[in-house]
Formats: structure tokens, C-alpha cells, sequence
């Protein structure tokens, strides 16, 4: 368990899927993320996505988002975990929309931001979020990442095209990239002797 300011991240278990599945299939949230087309998820392949993510890690990197009460709002989770670049991407989802805009989500953030860095030993976070979620940006510039890039017209969401902004955030600033060496200065051509 992780606890922030306002949530508490649980480890995914399987009595959290039902509401979570009530997340997936709903198509506003799906193309606020905009990754892909939104259609209804079965029961039976969100259950097989919980198996296969248990499996695979032996340390947990999704979590159930639960505020004062018990109730699950959301989820998140680190996935994409490079252990050799100690690099991960971080996904989030709100889905209860009573918890939407009201500083939830900059919590989740930081609080898994954290357990990456401190816990896994990560030393960058990164995300990509569409550039018309505007909400979700703030969200991430407020919890310490910064844009990294743009690709344009990337992604197919809603009837367009829009672009998709990369983000980071780094446990320690990257050093510099390596200055380009300085051309050597040309030699100034002899002159030729005066003949006169």
C-alpha cells in the first residue's frame, strides 16, 4: 500500500476488476487516453490482462486508487519497465468523474512517481498524453515532468488526427548531451610573394 495526500494505491487484486471494468468501457475516459480505439472490454480479457500482469512481475506496478471510505476511483500502474535503462512508463485513469479536477490525479502521480524512484530504483518516468487533454497536462507539469516532444498528428482519436506529447521526469536532471567539438579554424591561405 501507498499512501498519498488524498488517495491510497493498493496493489491490483482481483475483487478490484469489476469496477475497473466499468473504466475501461467507458468510452469518454477511453478517448481522453486516446491510445486506442475505444471498444467494450469483456470481463474475461481484463481478468486475463490481472493474470498475465502477476505473473510477469514479481513486484507490483498496478494499482487500484482508493480514497477516504474504501472507494476506487481509478487506476495506475508503471508498465513498459526497462530495467536495464531504469526507465518505466507511467498510465492513469480517473474514471470516477466526482474525483475528476479536484488535484486526485497530481496525488497518483507523485505518489507513484515516487514509489519508481525510491522502491524500483527507476531513474526516469515518462508518459504520453494527447495534446487537447489539457486537464491531463497541467496535471502532469504540476507533478514535476516535463514535455520531452511532440509527435504530430499522431494519434486518431474522436474523428482527427491530434498529437501526442511526450513527457518525463528524471530522478536526477540528465547530464548534458556532449558538446559538438569546434571546428577547426581554417588556415589563412599564404600569400604569394610580391613579384614586382
Amino acid at each position: 500500500m501507498l499512501k498519498g495526500e488524498k488517495v491510497i494505491l493498493r496493489p491490483m487484486r482481483r475483487d478490484y476488476l469489476e469496477k475497473l471494468l466499468e473504466f475501461h468501457n467507458d468510452v469518454e475516459l477511453q478517448l481522453l487516453g486516446g491510445e486506442a480505439v475505444p471498444i467494450p472490454q469483456p470481463p474475461e480479457h481484463l481478468l486475463a490482462e490481472f493474470e498475465a500482469a502477476i505473473r510477469e512481475s514479481p513486484r507490483p506496478s498496478w494499482f487500484a486508487i482508493e480514497v477516504q471510505g474504501g472507494k476506487i476511483i481509478g487506476h495506475c500502474l508503471l508498465t513498459n519497465i526497462d530495467e536495464a535503462a531504469r526507465t518505466a512508463e507511467l498510465r492513469i485513469t480517473i474514471g470516477d468523474r466526482d474525483y475528476q479536477n479536484r488535484k486526485y490525479g497530481r496525488d497518483v502521480v507523485r505518489l507513484l512517481v515516487k514509489y519508481a524512484f525510491r522502491l524500483r530504483n527507476l531513474r526516469k518516468v515518462w508518459l504520453a498524453v494527447l495534446a487537447s487533454n489539457e486537464r491531463a497536462r497541467r496535471c502532469f507539469l504540476a507533478a514535476g515532468f516535463a514535455i520531452e516532444g511532440c509527435q504530430r498528428g499522431h494519434t486518431w482519436v474522436d474523428g482527427r488526427y491530434d498529437d501526442r506529447i511526450l513527457m518525463a521526469v528524471f530522478r536526477e536532471p540528465p547530464a548534458p548531451p556532449p558538446a559538438e567539438p569546434a571546428a577547426p579554424a581554417e588556415e589563412p591561405a599564404p600569400h604569394a610573394p610580391d613579384e614586382s
